[in-house]
């Protein structure tokens, strides 16, 4: 599995998660939802941004789970 980046930005109240690398970011669209999708060249989602987004107030951090299926 390749590895995913998760960027909290407190001050701008964003989470980014991306999936391949920033730089190959050639495309940015924006949902009804407020969320951007961040594609590459070829028109593929690489991440995507949440706007407006704040942690729950009692929590310290951003708490991330992850959850691997495996095809049989």
């Amino acid at each position: 599995m390749e590895k995913i980046k998760v960027v909290h930005d407190t001050t701008a109240h964003t989470l980014t998660v991306w999936f391949d690398e920033p730089q190959s970011e050639a495309i940015c669209e924006e949902t009804a939802e407020e969320v951007i999708l961040m594609k590459n060249a070829a028109g593929r989602v690489i991440g995507f941004e949440l706007l407006h987004y704040r942690a729950h107030e009692e929590a310290n951090g951003l708490a991330v789970e992850a959850i691997v299926h495996s095809e049989p």
